[in-house]
């Protein structure tokens, strides 16, 4: 279908209609394009849960459509190993880890780009909403055109070599016109739903799974003045601001998980969806990873988000010799969460960010729950 000159690209199609409608505008573009399926998790694949069968039937159904080459590669190896184990170690550390933000690091844009490179491609495009551009020979990571499918808060660990190695073909559309693109293509995935659960391992029940790789470890619940108010089957299930699962009932308002007791296995909660003790007014952050190669100036004034489709809070940014960067808040922050990432930004380009090891509450007595 298209020139052998024309730039080669191998497009990640998972089956699902944003991949299927990137392979569609590449093509509209004149590029090359090979499809590949990546198969990332077999560990408890069943009837239940796996819905790679499916998925494959979709891309293999695009791809007749398109008339191009679909490929299948495996990476189970490489998702247990780079994603999988981190996930399990920060769960048992009593943290709330982001897997989606290290697949696409490991998984997406390495393996995937690494085996794509080899198929002899010039670059790889992948469906998210996400766009790029180039300034003063730095490829930017920019937001997407819509903003409430904007991904580039899970992309905030690629650099440049990804960056510039990728297209984002959806980058200046909205769902809704991805949707009629693939409508009008005749694509029968052009309704599918989108996917919602882990990356590569799906919408299965969360607890159950986790209970799979990590045994559970029933303990109370306190309140921050210490009076018993139930039982908790694991503090791993647990993440901070959650209200739901928690078996506390009694009058009054609401409980919320507030913090955790890792040495005495306490889930702390508080009543109220609004409480100060859920509120922090800074955080520290670690393992951090700069789009641009090297830390922007600090201390700056930028917007942060500290959890996906979070609207930008203002707030100022330094470095923090013990702990990476200190992140300052021009208004306290509800459920701010070790394990999960906060990722900055400049107007339109995502600068990079890191990943939350504590936060500072804002002006209420400072439980010993972190």
């Amino acid at each position: 279908m298209n020139s052998k000159t024309a730039e080669h690209v191998a497009v990640g199609l998972s089956g699902g209609v944003d991949s299927s409608v990137a392979a569609l505008r590449l093509l509209e573009q004149g590029k090359r394009v090979t499809a590949v399926y990546m198969k990332n998790w077999e560990e408890d694949d069943d009837e239940d849960y796996c819905s790679a069968e499916e998925d494959l039937g979709f891309a293999r159904e695009v791809c007749a459509q398109l008339e191009i080459p679909l490929r299948t590669v495996n990476f189970s190896t490489e998702y247990w190993d780079r994603v999988f184990d981190y996930f399990l170690k920060e769960y048992r550390a009593g943290r709330t880890p982001n897997p989606d933000v290290l697949c696409n690091r490991e998984i997406k844009f390495k393996a995937f780009l690494d085996y794509a490179l080899d198929l002899g491609a010039d670059c790889i495009a992948t469906g998210h909403y996400a766009r790029r551009d180039h300034v003063d020979g730095r490829v930017r990571l920019l937001r997407a055109a819509d903003r409430d499918k904007d991904q580039t808060y899970f992309l905030y660990m690629l650099g440049q070599r990804e960056l510039e190695s990728a297209r984002f073909p959806l980058g200046d559309l909205h769902k809704t016109e991805v949707r009629e693109i693939a409508h009008r293509a005749g694509f029968t995935n052009h309704d599918r739903k989108d996917s919602t659960g882990i990356c590569f391992i799906g919408e299965r029940r969360f607890r159950d799974f986790l209970a799979r790789y990590l045994p559970a470890q029933p303990g109370e619940i306190r309140s921050l003045e210490g009076e018993l108010k139930g039982r908790h089957k694991g503090l791993m299930y647990a993440t901070i601001g959650q209200r739901h699962g928690l078996g506390i009932g009694g009058p009054g308002e609401a409980w919320y998980v507030a913090g955790k007791d890792l040495e005495r296995n306490i889930l702390y909660v508080v009543q109220g969806l609004d409480h100060p003790a859920l509120y922090g007014e800074e955080l520290l952050a670690g393992d951090l990873h700069w789009v641009g190669g090297a830390a922007p100036g600090l201390p700056r004034r930028c917007t942060a988000r500290i959890r996906y489709r979070q609207k930008d809070e203002v707030a100022r940014v330094e470095a923090d010799g013990a702990h990476g960067l200190r992140i300052r808040f021009e208004r306290p922050q509800r459920a701010i969460t070790p394990g999960q990432s906060v990722v900055l930004y400049d107007g339109e380009a995502c600068l990079g960010g890191g990943v939350i090891n504590t936060r500072v509450e804002a002006s209420v007595k400072k439980a010993a729950i972190w």
